[in-house]
């Protein structure tokens, strides 16, 4: 089985495929103090509480944030007796090219989703992540990833929002009832939603423009969700989009050591 583990840099997600489907996922919060003994705890506690049996033979990560590689990397060496893949190091290839100007390090989960995007959906799309920065990656028609644009995410806006104004409270996104706040909470709310509407909407407009040809748009992230119930910006929403190009990043290089 495979442990596939996308560190980013609020939560990490460990998830374990069996070759078919994801059997398991967890969360926790992203650390770099965390030891390989720790995670393990951690992670076999919560496989005895939903009675896991899973013999994992293989590991797979991508991570934002380099400095939790190593212990992640003692974590498959000490417990699984296996040599973890980590996307965008030696020794892990990808299926796709990466076409950005010399010297550019693409964030791996970025290469992670293109990779995702084009094995479910093909070529032309561009997919917009809502994490710690809200991210769109564009994917050419062969597959290879050409570019894009990280803005601020949804969460970061309304907490620096908060932190740089005294008599701002901090509010939880939601969609308002109404484009004019009438309380403090409302307008602040409106801003973030229908602003960041008008920042998915425009970015993707201009990328479609300076392509020249149709874009499908697929979104992942935790806020996803809540803008395409709100409006029609996407063509489609994958929760487990950067899991599922993992398992496909790990399969092209079992395949290609076979």
């Amino acid at each position: 089985m495979l442990l596939a583990i996308d560190c980013g840099n609020t939560n990490t997600v460990f998830s374990i495929w069996d070759g078919q489907a994801f059997i398991a996922t967890w969360r926790t919060s992203t650390e770099w103090q965390r030891t390989a003994d720790q995670y393990y705890v951690w992670l076999n506690t919560l496989m005895r509480l939903q009675n896991i049996h899973a013999d994992i033979t293989d590991m797979i990560i991508s991570s934002t944030v380099p400095r939790v590689v190593f212990n992640l990397r003692v974590l498959a060496d000490r417990y699984f007796n296996t040599r973890p893949l980590v996307v965008g190091k030696p020794g892990c290839d990808l299926p796709i090219d990466v076409r950005v100007d010399a010297g550019t390090q693409v964030g791996p989960d970025r290469l992670v989703n293109t990779v995702a995007g084009y094995d479910l959906y093909g070529g032309d799309l561009i997919v917009v992540d809502f994490g710690t920065a809200t991210t769109f990656d564009v994917v050419a028609a062969d597959g290879a990833y050409i570019g894009g644009v990280i803005a601020p995410g949804v969460n970061l806006s309304l907490e620096a929002l908060h932190n740089a104004a005294a008599a701002l409270p901090h509010v939880d996104i939601s969609k308002p009832k109404r484009v004019i706040g009438t309380n403090t909470v409302t307008c602040m709310q409106s801003g973030v939603f229908w602003g960041y509407v008008g920042l998915v909407r425009e970015i993707c407009d201009r990328v479609k423009a300076e392509r020249a040809r149709p874009m499908r748009v697929i979104a992942t992230g935790g806020l996803a969700p809540l803008f395409q119930q709100a409006v029609d910006l996407f063509d489609d929403y994958q929760d487990e989009l950067t899991m599922h190009g993992l398992t496909v990043i790990h399969d092209y290089n079992k395949d290609k050591a076979e």
